[in-house]
């Protein structure tokens, strides 16, 4: 198939490093109203294998040629200067353990308006601005600031792997106006800067974190450093957006992920699952997947809204605090990391009866990837098995043999219970 077999509709899967081309790759699919599916490139066969089947590509692009090639079919018109017909497919996991695509389905002209300007007019999107690439672009945020960037007039400078001396070097010799990153991207960052000097930060107008939990004192370090009123925070999903938040605010408001964004109301169950009503064009199904899309959505007076799981309280001037992340999802580097789908590769391997990983706190990467095994096989064949089947963020990176996994009455695995495992 090549691009004049793509129909609205249609699904191109990106397997590739990010780049320029490739956001404009992402732009260019998206204004003839095709979807991309960004991948991770490093999924091993097994995965991309599991993750694809229900999304059923029309097409894959597996390397920087297949970008290039593909890119200078769909180049005229300037992508930059297209209208995107929705967003990119990107994959979300749950309690099945294989990532589903979330697809915001084709919107009409007036709803795609619509998408663009609540990203524009939240982050004031311009022309000057230049969008510093730290994540890789196969996630939905970093993807979204840049594609944001470039619809604007503005331009992006890609590194490449995320590299403290690489990123540095970019801030001074291009000067960018906007970052996001997670966490440990400036836990990276600041011992850098520790041991070589901090550079000129003067040019930054916006610096946005959000993937996992932000230490109060990198917070604190990230605040002081760069310029005032630059710094924010935001809450939200591969599904879509709840809250965004200035550092200002986080202060005068400890632990707060901020007040829900323009155009959405957050509200919480009794027992406090958060759900988020959002406008037309930011709704979205699971692909092959309709009872999740409906375990997901319900309507409320402010219109349809959707849960991912997530818990936490709301307070009187409408500022929401995360109690926890939604159920078993490990954070490692500002990576998700489901357990079941790890639970499904380990559980096969010979001498394991028994299977369950976990997260545990990590200086440096948030969250560490753990496994408590029941069972004979070695900690270097469960290593192997994991390096040939599961991506790295994936791998865990402790193993713990034990008797037996912790279990309720009937016989489910107490989670809440398995970081005690490290300590016996």
């Amino acid at each position: 198939m090549t691009s004049a077999d793509l129909t609205e509709g249609s699904r191109v899967a990106l397997l590739v490093p990010g780049s320029e081309q490739y956001v404009d790759l992402v732009l260019a699919l998206l204004g003839r109203g095709v979807f991309p599916v960004p991948l991770d490139p490093a999924l091993t066969e097994a995965e991309r294998t599991r993750i694809l089947a229900p999304i059923s590509p029309d097409l894959l692009v597996t390397t920087t040629e297949g970008v290039q090639a593909l890119l200078a079919e769909l180049a005229d018109p300037d992508p930059r200067d297209t209208l995107p017909r929705g967003r990119p497919m990107h994959c979300t996991s749950g309690t099945t353990g294989t990532p589903k695509g979330v697809d915001s389905g084709l919107l009409p002209p007036d709803l795609a308006a619509d998408l663009v300007a609540e990203e524009r007019d939240l982050w004031g999107f311009c022309a000057d601005d230049v969008n510093l690439v730290l994540s890789p672009l196969h996630h939905s945020a970093p993807l979204r600031f840049a594609t944001g960037t470039l619809l604007a007039g503005g331009r992006i400078v890609v590194p490449g792997r995320f590299d403290p001396a690489a990123i540095t070097a970019a801030i001074t010799t291009e000067r960018p106006t906007t970052m996001f990153c997670v966490p440990t991207h400036l836990q990276r960052l600041f011992a850098h800067w520790d041991a070589v000097g901090v550079p000129d930060l003067s040019s930054f107008r916006l610096v946005a974190h959000a993937g996992a939990p932000c230490p109060a004192a990198v917070k604190e370090r990230l605040v002081d450093l760069f310029p005032e009123g630059s710094t924010w925070e935001f809450y939200g999903s591969t599904e879509g957006q709840f809250t965004a938040c200035r550092s200002e605010e986080w202060r005068a408001h400890p632990g707060t992920v901020g007040r829900a964004r323009p155009g959405r109301t957050i509200t919480t169950d009794a027992d406090g699952t958060l759900w988020c009503a959002v406008p037309a064009h930011a709704r979205f199904s699971y692909v092959g997947a309709p009872d999740k899309t409906a375990a997901a959505w319900r309507d409320t007076a402010d219109g349809p809204a959707f849960t991912v799981g997530d818990v936490g309280r709301i307070d009187a001037e409408g500022y929401v605090y995360l109690e926890g992340r939604r159920t078993d999802l490990i954070i490692s580097g500002g990576v998700n990391v489901y357990p079941l789908e790890v639970e499904q590769v380990v559980r096969e391997a010979p001498g394991v009866d028994d299977v369950a990983v976990f997260g545990t706190d990590d200086e440096d990467w948030g969250q560490r990837v753990c496994a408590a095994v029941v069972g004979s096989a070695s900690v270097a064949d469960l290593d192997a098995l994991a390096r040939s089947t599961l991506a790295p963020a994936k791998r865990p990176k402790t193993w713990v043999h034990v008797e037996g996994l912790p279990l309720t009455a009937t016989g489910k695995v107490r989670r809440d219970r398995l970081p005690d495992l490290l300590r016996d």
